[in-house]
């Protein structure tokens, strides 16, 4: 194994990272994003360091191929935006660079600075930048062009380990994003990474903190874990170590209240993994139908009508739902797939009662 080294703040050389060749890492190059690749190599031939870094490379250490290729260089967005005429700048706090192929997106950012918090970001270096990374098994640099993975923390030991263990210090990396609490979770079902005891008390103690973050940030993380093939583990875990509320409050007051509306949400969940792993991703719609059919059907105030107005279901959702936002078409056509699926299941089902409710004025 090869070893990085620094300067410290007395200018004495010290051991930075290890560096994994291609035989000491496993990752097989026909896995990598040929875009993301050429990518890396333009900034690195125009003198700029530049990686894939994040979730792609613990994923390819895992075996598994990861959808989404992200690239970190100490290019500034003004550099990249010259180099890529296929580009675009987002974002105001911190921007980013957005390159724009055929079919995908490779999102290029800078190297950040230690001295950042939270979305406050300043550029810096790749010695800093790692710092800023929320678990060791995100903290991993991949040079495609090398086929090397550079490691300051640690990383490769606890993806090869299988343990979730934090870059930024437990006190500081809840409090300045609160969704790294979800993530966790994710990681835990999706990637089989388990996070430490530290991780799970401090996500116990920090747990409120989760209720003030944006409608639209739950919303993506709600639908993330919806279409991961592990939301029945992810919410169970999220159930658990009280973080549902804070998403989904009134599933999570329900859930608490009648224990058959929980084994009903887990038992959905379940089905709504396998056919992801059948079919591929959901689209919307149907993300919000498995999520709301049982609620709306069998324990909302509307399930005694004999029929119920479309207008009153789409309320009672919405209201269900909150704050998470989905789109309008989606809660309408969420609705509607339900009781196309209820009115199936009756006359298929003989003996069942044919008392369900119906649906009145569908748009």
């Amino acid at each position: 194994m090869r070893k990085r080294y620094g300067r410290d703040s007395k200018g004495k050389l010290v051991h930075t990272a290890d560096v994994y060749t291609d035989e000491e890492h496993g990752i097989d190059r026909r896995s990598l994003d040929g875009d993301a690749v050429k990518v890396v190599r333009r900034l690195q031939r125009h003198g700029f360091d530049a990686y894939v870094v994040g979730g792609a490379v613990r994923d390819l250490l895992l075996g598994k191929h990861p959808k989404d290729f992200d690239v970190s260089t100490d290019a500034t967005p003004n550099q990249i935006r010259r180099l890529f005429r296929n580009s675009r700048v987002i974002g105001k706090r911190f921007r980013l660079v957005h390159i724009l192929f055929r079919d995908k997106v490779i999102e290029v950012s800078t190297f950040r600075s230690e001295e950042s918090e939270g979305f406050k970001n300043l550029f810096g270096s790749i010695d800093e930048d790692v710092r800023r990374r929320d678990f060791t098994a995100n903290a991993l640099y991949l040079d495609p062009v090398e086929n090397t993975v550079v490691d300051y923390v640690g990383g490769v030991r606890d993806v090869r380990k299988r343990r979730l263990r934090e870059v930024i210090p437990v006190s500081r990396i809840f409090v300045e994003d609160p969704v790294r609490m979800i993530r966790a979770f994710k990681y835990a079902n999706t990637a089989g990474l388990a996070p430490s005891r530290r991780i799970r008390r401090r996500i116990k103690k920090d747990a409120p903190r989760l209720t003030n973050t944006p409608p639209s940030r739950l919303t993506e993380e709600i639908f993330k874990i919806l279409n991961s093939g592990h939301a029945r583990g992810i919410v169970s875990d999220l159930i658990e170590f009280g973080l549902f509320g804070a998403i989904l409050p009134g599933a999570a007051e329900l859930a608490n209240r009648r224990n058959g509306y929980r084994h009903v949400l887990l038992g959905r969940l379940g089905e709504l993994d396998a056919r992801r792993s059948a079919s591929g991703p959901l689209d919307r719609t149907d993300l919000v139908m498995y999520l709301t059919a049982d609620y709306l059907l069998r324990y909302s105030p509307l399930a005694d009508s004999r029929r119920i107005p479309f207008r009153d279901a789409y309320y009672e959702v919405k209201e269900f739902l909150r704050p998470v936002t989905p789109a309008n078409k989606e809660v309408e056509g969420a609705i509607n797939e339900a009781f196309r699926l209820k009115r199936r299941l009756i006359q298929t089902s003989p003996g069942r009662s044919t008392g369900a409710p119906a649906l009145e004025s569908t748009p």
